[in-house]
């Protein structure tokens, strides 16, 4: 029988469990246009002129030689991280755990020391900052007291008979779940430049940061296997083409 007490964690996992992407792609993406098919030998014969058109394809956003890849991670994160993912729609596939069919793991977040608490401002022009450490161990023990209450009154429920589906209704949205997330480098892009927050990009964006903390680790896996369009997109101001 799997443990039943609660666990706090104040991180997120990405894992890169299958893919097919590489820069290559893009480059037989796009010159199909101009010179008919091609084989991967014959596109990577010159790799400036490979690096030159990947950066003409971002810079222009000449986007669909993009799409002809495909990513899948496996995300572990809050919920309320997958109700701010799942705004984004073109491109990607979803399927998360269901607490329908399974029952729920008492694995909770909760922000971790370096996390800022305190907003200031108003809506659409505020910033965070950091909490005091009287702040943060308030933070800490509150959510850890209704993780605990919510996840006994959960377990009490299911141990009376009640349905999964029922009982599920009582625990928060800071409860981890986990969801396989498949994209292409294109949606990837318009994802990154959302939940990301970089000096080198030509729009500001604002994310929360437990939704960043995922974006990172996927940027991170992309670059690695698609370094020249990686390259090209920081280059050109994080703007998705």
């Amino acid at each position: 029988m799997e443990d039943s007490r609660p666990r706090f964690l104040d991180d997120v996992t990405v894992e890169l469990v299958k893919h097919s992407a590489s820069d290559s792609d893009v480059l037989w993406a796009a010159r199909v246009s101009t010179a008919g098919e091609q084989s991967i030998e014959e596109i990577n014969k010159d790799p400036e002129r490979s690096k030159g058109l990947i950066n003409f394809l971002m810079r222009d956003r000449h986007g669909t030689p993009f799409e002809h890849n495909s990513m899948t991670f496996l995300v572990k994160a809050p919920i309320f991280v997958f109700r701010e993912f799942q705004r984004h729609r073109v491109g990607w596939s979803y399927n998360e755990e269901s607490g329908r069919y399974r029952e729920l793991q008492p694995d909770f977040y909760i922000p971790g020391p370096e996390r800022k608490l305190v907003q200031e401002g108003r809506p659409g022009k505020y910033v965070f900052v950091d909490g005091t450490e009287k702040q943060h161990k308030i933070a800490v023990e509150v959510m850890e007291s209704a993780y605990r209450s919510s996840y006994e009154a959960y377990r009490e429920m299911l141990e009376a008979g009640i349905a999964r589906e029922v009982a599920r209704a009582v625990l928060p949205v800071g409860l981890f779940s986990s969801m396989y997330a498949t994209c292409n480098a294109r949606s990837l892009m318009h994802f990154l430049s959302l939940r990301t927050k970089s000096e080198q990009a030509k729009v500001p964006s604002f994310p929360q940061r437990e939704i960043e903390m995922v974006a990172e680790r996927m940027e991170a896996a992309w670059a690695g296997l698609m370094p020249l369009t990686h390259a090209a997109f920081v280059a050109n101001g994080r703007v998705a083409p």
